[in-house]
C-alpha cells in the first residue's frame, strides 16, 4: 500500500487541505502503511490484580494473527505509560528492592534446572511507589499474590509496539546511563574555548545571522543555516596521535545554498531565503542525508564525496564536446581516474506548496520513512517519496479566524515511537497526539499545561508564557519546553504541573517593558539535552548561555566571547547584579547588551561539546582535558 492510495491528502496549490474523516478501520490501515499497528498485548494496558495461577512453568503466549492486531479499538497514549505519575523524589535511584522468600526459593530451584528465574511484580520499581516510600493495602497485597503465582508477571511491556521498536529509556524514570565522557555538571566539566567560526568584522550583515544549528546522529558532522539560505556543514578531523588528549576540530566539509529568496505574485508575498531548521537523518551508506526548510519549502539534500573521474568517453572529446560519429574509428573502454576530494550536495526531494503560513518545525519519525512539518496552524505528514502530497494530522485553524487564540509554536516526534508526536502552542500548553487513535490528531490524548498563579499576572504574561521550543529527552520519557524566562521539564505521566522548572534569566522580569517596546520579549529561544538527559543548555542575553545540571540542582551561566578566544582557555562563569553593591566579577542588568543573544545551541550526542550560535559566530566548547 502507497501512500498515494490514501485519501486524507493535502490538496497542492488550495489554501484549504481536503479532510475526510476516516473510519476505524481505514485508519488502521492507513497507519499500517507507516509500519504502525495496534498492539493487542495485554502488558500495553493496565493490568488489574491477576488470578491465582498454579505454580509450574510458564507457558509462551499464542502470536497475535495479522487480523488481531487491525481491529479493535486502539491503545491510548496514557496505557502506554508505566506506572502512576512519579514525584520528583521518586526519580532518584535507589537500593534494589530485596526477593522473598518465594522468589528465593525459586530462583534456586531455577538454578538446579539451568532457567533464568523470572521475579514477579512483588518487588516495585521506585517510582511505583507513593512518595515517601509507602504503597497503598491493594498495591501491597497485589505484590503479594502475583509473588506467590508462576513469576508470570513481568515488567511492563515497552510502549510503542506499533512500530516494533521497543528501545525505550529506562523503567519508571531512573536516570539512562550516561555514556563514557560524561560526569556531574559542576564537579567533572570545566569548558574551555575550542573554536569560533565566523569574521570579525563590527558591521554584521543580515543575511550571515546563524539561524539553526545542528549536530548529525554520530556528532561527526555540525550543520549550520543562516538567514542568506546558506547551509554550511563541518567536519570533526581525526585526532592528532602526536596530542591524544586533544581532540579533532571542527572544519568546513561543504558550503551550499539551499534556499532563494522567492515571490508569491497570488498573494504578493515575499518568501524569505532564511533557514528556519535543519535536521539530520540517520546515515545508510558513504551519504549524508538532511532536511532544510525556509518558512515555505522543506528540501531533502544528499552530501556525498568523489574523488575519481570518469576518461575515455567515445561521444565526447575530453572538453565534454561531442564528437562527429563519422570521425570515430577506434572504440575506447572508459576509465576512472584519481582526483582531488570533491564534497557534492544535490537537492534529492523537494517538499513544497504545502504550507499556507510559515513554517517553525521539522522533526523526522523514527520509522525514517516519514517526517512532520509544522506551520503556525497546521502540522502536515510527509513520506520521503512522496512530494507531490502530504497528510494533514493537526488543524487548529477556526472557521473564523477572528476566533483564533494560540498558534502552533514547535513541534517534535517521539524519539522511539513513531505514532507519539507533541507540539506546544502560544499559550504555554503542550499536547501529546497519538496518530493510532484517529486519521486526524485534532483530539489530544495528554494536555500539558502549568496552572497560572493569579498573583503574577501582568500585561506580559500570555506573551512570556509562549513556548520557543519543545523536545524530547533521548529516552522518551520527559519532555523540556522553553519560554522566555524558564525551562520546564515535563513527566510523560504527569499533566497538571512541570516536575522541574530552572529560571533561566529572572532578572529580566522588571525589564519587561522595554524588552517589549525594542520587541526582544519576542526572541525565540531554543534549548538543548545532553546525551544522557542530565544537563539542560540554553541561550539568554549578552552572549551568555546557561546550563543546568538535573542531578546536583547546580547551574552555570557562561559566555560566548571573542575575548576569551584563546586555545583551551577556561570559561569562567558569569554572574549579573540586579540590585546594590556590584562585586568585580559581576554585571550589572543595566549592562545587558539585547543585541547579542544566543538562540541557538546544540550538543555532541555522545560527548561533551558543544556548539553555540552567536549572530554571525559559531563558538565550539569542549570539557578541559587533562
Amino acid at each position: 500500500m502507497t501512500l498515494n492510495s490514501l485519501a486524507a491528502t493535502t490538496a497542492f496549490g488550495k489554501d484549504e487541505g481536503t479532510r475526510p474523516e476516516f473510519s476505524r478501520q481505514c485508519t488502521g490501515r492507513l497507519l499500517w502503511s507507516y509500519g504502525c499497528r495496534f498492539s493487542s498485548q495485554p502488558g500495553l494496558r493496565h493490568r488489574g490484580p491477576q488470578p491465582k495461577r498454579a505454580a509450574g512453568p510458564a507457558r509462551p503466549e499464542p502470536p497475535a494473527a495479522v487480523g488481531d492486531l487491525l481491529s479493535g479499538p486502539p491503545a491510548a497514549v496514557g496505557d502506554l505509560l508505566p506506572g502512576p505519575p512519579a514525584a520528583v523524589g521518586d526519580l532518584l535511584p535507589s537500593p534494589p528492592a530485596q526477593p522473598r522468600q518465594g522468589q528465593r526459593i525459586r530462583a534456586r530451584s531455577a538454578r538446579r534446572t539451568g532457567q533464568a528465574p523470572t521475579w514477579g511484580s512483588g518487588a516495585q520499581g521506585p517510582s511505583s511507589r507513593r512518595p515517601g516510600g509507602h504503597q497503598p493495602a491493594e498495591e501491597r497485597s497485589r505484590g503479594r499474590r502475583r509473588s506467590r503465582g508462576t513469576g508470570r508477571a513481568g515488567p511492563p511491556v515497552a510502549a510503542g509496539g506499533a512500530c516494533g521498536d521497543t528501545r525505550v529509556g529506562p523503567r519508571h524514570g531512573h536516570a539512562a546511563a550516561p555514556p563514557e565522557g560524561f560526569g556531574s555538571l559542576m564537579q567533572d566539566v570545566l569548558w574551555c574555548f575550542s573554536q569560533v567560526k565566523g569574521t570579525i568584522d563590527a558591521g554584521v550583515a543580515e543575511s550571515d545571522i546563524i539561524s539553526t544549528v545542528e549536530f548529525n546522529h554520530t556528532g561527526e558532522l555540525l550543520a549550520t543555516g543562516d538567514k542568506g539560505g546558506r547551509v554550511v556543514i563541518f567536519q570533526r578531523e581525526q585526532e592528532s596521535k602526536n596530542q591524544p588528549h586533544r581532540r579533532g576540530e571542527y572544519n568546513v566539509y561543504s558550503t551550499f545554498q539551499s534556499h532563494e529568496p522567492e515571490f508569491d505574485y497570488l498573494k504578493s508575498l515575499e518568501i524569505e531565503e532564511k533557514i528556519n531548521k535543519i535536521r539530520w537523518l540517520p546515515q545508510q551508506n558513504a551519504a549524508y542525508f538532511l532536511l532544510s526548510t525556509n518558512d515555505k519549502t522543506v528540501k531533502l539534500w544528499k552530501v556525498s564525496e568523489r574523488d575519481k573521474r570518469p576518461e575515455g568517453y567515445n561521444l565526447k572529446d575530453e572538453d565534454g564536446r561531442l564528437r562527429d560519429p563519422s570521425m570515430i574509428t577506434v572504440l575506447r573502454v572508459p576509465v576512472l581516474r584519481p582526483m582531488d576530494l570533491m564534497v557534492e550536495a544535490t537537492p534529492r526531494r523537494v517538499f513544497a506548496n504545502a504550507h499556507t503560513y510559515h513554517i517553525n518545525s521539522i522533526s523526522v519519525n523514527s520509522d525514517y520513512e516519514t517526517y512532520m512539518s509544522a506551520d503556525d496552524l497546521r502540522i502536515n505528514l510527509w513520506n520521503f517519496e512522496i512530494t507531490n502530497q502530504s497528510f494533514n494530522i493537526v488543524d487548529i485553524k477556526p472557521a473564523n479566524m477572528e476566533e483564533l487564540t494560540e498558534v502552533i509554536t514547535a513541534a517534535e516526534f517521539h524519539p522511539h515511537h513513531c505514532n507519539t508526536f507533541v507540539y506546544s502552542s502560544s499559550k504555554g500548553t503542550i499536547r501529546l497526539c497519538d496518530m493510532r487513535t484517529a486519521a486526524l490528531c485534532d483530539r489530544h490524548a495528554k494536555f500539558f499545561e502549568e496552572p497560572e498563579d493569579p498573583s503574577n499576572r501582568s500585561f506580559f504574561s500570555e506573551i512570556i508564557s509562549s513556548i520557543s521550543d519543545v523536545k524530547f529527552s533521548h529516552s522518551g520519557r520527559y519532555i523540556m519546553t522553553r519560554d522566555y524566562l524558564t525551562v520546564k521539564v515535563w513527566d510523560l505521566n504527569m499533566e497538571n504541573r512541570p516536575i522541574e522548572t530552572y529560571q533561566v534569566h529572572d532578572y529580566l522580569r522588571s525589564k519587561l517593558c522595554s524588552l517589549y517596546e525594542n520587541d526582544c520579549i519576542f526572541d525565540k529561544f531554543e534549548c538543548v539535552w545532553n546525551g544522557s538527559d542530565s544537563v539542560i543548555m540554553t541561550g539568554s542575553y549578552n552572549n551568555f548561555f546557561r546550563m543546568f545540571d538535573r542531578n546536583t540542582k547546580r547551574d552555570v551561566t557562561l559566555e560566548a566571547s571573542r575575548e576569551n578566544s584563546k586555545p583551551r582557555a577556561i570559561l569562567k562563569p558569569r554572574k549579573v547584579c540586579v540590585g546594590g553593591k556590584r562585586r568585580k566579577d559581576e554585571i550589572s542588568v543595566d549592562s545587558l547588551d539585547f543585541s547579542k543573544k544566543i538562540l541557538h545551541t546544540a550538543w555532541h550526542p555522545s560527548e561533551n561539546i558543544i556548539a553555540v550560535a552567536a549572530t554571525n559566530n559559531l563558538y565550539i566548547f569542549q570539557d578541559k582535558v587533562n
